[in-house]
């Protein structure tokens, strides 16, 4: 085990009034004037493995041209991976890009998207038991090192009410399957079935976040990368004190395909769990450089007041990932077309 407490202090400095604020209020998420609000986005990714690769913060410039592009689709939220070796400053990620210099990468990032009017949700996306470098995402979170990340990560976003924190991007324990054990993995950690390491669980990294005081909107994703939710999301979500609590789920589209790829499957098994706690669609997508798939998803979720993010602000090819542009001034790829003018008629509060 490598200590993690000397490299990520939890000690910052007070971050600025963002003018946004979101929190849960039964089944809805609110904003500072108390109304219902739907967060619509996307994942701005590269800050998983950029730093780790030793190349960069982002993919992405983390500039104002980044901004308007993402002002001019029309979206209010973003979801932000990152790299729990480049945040904690271990495990040989390269100086210039970890540590203090990545947390403050970041932390400037979400102060400007917040500063234009955008929600965040930061994430616990790339990891690595013991003293390897996070350059992937494992099978769950680490007992290594994923206390003294969310320790961090929460302590500098404490006082940001425009952020929410996605505890774990993509659980997969019990060889990715559906079952109770894989449930109990996800929440109580510890020795699981599939899982290389011991694991930390869902309650343990929830109970990091609120002991330093952070009373942040926290999303809690089930087995099957993040693929199910239904009665065992609500049987096995961790005990929340403060009642912050959001379902997350992820759903992608043929060829890529996930549990939920069958729109049959998403009432009752989705509607259910929308009905007791805000519902987030951490990322959704399809690689078939089309977007037939989400354009029935997106108008089902708005329906049922699901938020949702689609995967993502990237510039490679739309048939090896689900890339929603093709440059960084925002232009769609045929996919991002889709997306792009389902988000601008929506005409989302910013």
């Amino acid at each position: 085990m490598t200590s993690c407490a000397s490299a990520a202090s939890i000690v910052t400095e007070p971050t600025p009034d963002p003018g946004i604020s979101i929190s849960v209020s039964g089944n809805q998420l609110i904003d500072q004037n108390g109304n219902p609000i739907q967060l619509v986005g996307v994942n701005f990714s590269g800050a998983q493995y950029a730093c780790a690769e030793g190349w960069g913060f982002f993919d992405a410039p983390a500039t104002h041209r980044s901004i308007h592009a993402l002002k001019s689709w029309g979206i209010n939220a973003v979801r932000l991976p990152l790299n729990e070796s480049c945040w904690l400053g271990i495990n040989g990620v390269p100086r210039k890009y970890g540590g203090r210099h990545y947390r403050q990468a970041v932390a400037h990032w979400v102060r400007k998207l917040n500063k234009h009017g955008f929600y965040v949700i930061v994430d616990e996306h790339h990891t690595h038991n013991g003293d390897g470098l996070a350059v992937d995402q494992q099978v769950m979170p680490n007992q290594d090192h994923a206390v003294d990340y969310w320790t961090s990560v929460a302590s500098r976003f404490a006082d940001n009410p425009g952020v929410l924190f996605d505890l774990f991007n993509e659980p997969y324990p019990d060889d990715n399957s559906n079952s109770r054990a894989a449930w109990r993995c996800v929440r109580d950690g510890g020795d699981c079935a599939g899982v290389p390491f011991v694991a930390a669980g869902m309650q343990e990294l929830l109970d990091a976040v609120r002991a330093t005081g952070a009373k942040n909107p926290v999303l809690v994703a089930g087995p099957q990368y993040a693929g199910e939710l239904g009665r065992r999301w609500l049987r096995f979500a961790p005990d929340d004190p403060d009642n912050q609590l959001v379902a997350s789920v992820h759903i992608y589209g043929p060829p890529l395909g996930s549990p939920y790829d069958d729109p049959s499957r998403w009432h009752p098994g989705i509607t259910r769990v929308a009905r007791q706690v805000p519902v987030i669609i951490g990322e959704l997508g399809e690689t078939d450089c089309g977007h037939d798939f989400i354009d029935r998803l997106m108008p089902w979720a708005d329906r049922h007041g699901i938020s949702y993010f689609a995967w993502g602000w990237v510039t490679s090819s739309c048939a090896d990932e689900p890339a929603l542009i093709s440059d960084y001034d925002g232009t769609p790829t045929p996919y991002g077309i889709g997306f792009r003018a389902h988000v601008r008629d929506l005409g989302l509060r910013h």
